[in-house]
């Protein structure tokens, strides 16, 4: 290098000397790229120099690098990133470990009858419904039979046709409040509640 380019390469502040990224390269003996990935882990820093962007303070970084290459050798430290990726891996070993665990637990609750089937628990519902409603609209017709010998038959008729309408609203009801209902629950069955 010139002298004069060796001045654009280092600038002195404050008594310490801080150089461009070229300068550090040539010194470790490395590819410019990789001083910048080795300042992406963390592994050496830049600092801020007024007037001449970010530039490796010499003696600092020259130090770190000794320690991350003795560190290395020994296998003492790694970089901060890969410390990060260990942790990140860990955290999903464990989540890992739990889903399967709980996913153990439904199969084994599963294979002791703890859980339905969805269609089968839906035709269930519908068979029982249709049961439900045959034995509530029977039920006019068997209240006039009890009342037929007190009443003429055409008001015991007339009787029984209003209290089968009357049964048939009470169902209408019935199913429309489990409609409107029925969002509510799927709410709470969402938030946990």
């Amino acid at each position: 290098m010139a002298d004069n380019e060796k001045e654009a390469a280092a600038v002195t502040s404050g008594g310490a000397q801080f150089v461009k990224v070229e300068v550090i390269g040539q010194l470790f003996g490395v590819s410019v790229r990789r001083i910048q990935q080795l300042t992406q882990e963390g592994v050496i820093r830049t600092v801020e120099v007024p007037g001449q962007g970010r530039r490796y303070e010499l003696v600092p970084t020259i130090k770190t690098y000794i320690q991350y290459l003795s560190d290395k050798a020994y296998g003492k430290s790694k970089s901060e990133k890969e410390a990060e990726l260990k942790e990140q891996k860990l955290q999903a070993e464990i989540a890992l470990k739990e889903s399967q665990g709980e996913m153990h637990r439904m199969r084994r609750e599963i294979a002791a009858g703890k859980y339905l089937d969805a269609d089968e628990v839906a035709l269930d519902y519908q068979k029982f419904f249709v049961v439900f409603k045959r034995f509530a609209l029977s039920i006019p017709a068997r209240l006039v039979s009890m009342i037929s010998d007190q009443v003429a038959p055409l008001e015991a008729r007339k009787i029984e046709k209003e209290m089968n309408e009357e049964v048939k609203r009470m169902l209408t009801s019935f199913v429309v409040a489990g409609i409107i209902g029925k969002p509510e629950a799927e709410k709470g069955k969402n938030t946990g509640g």
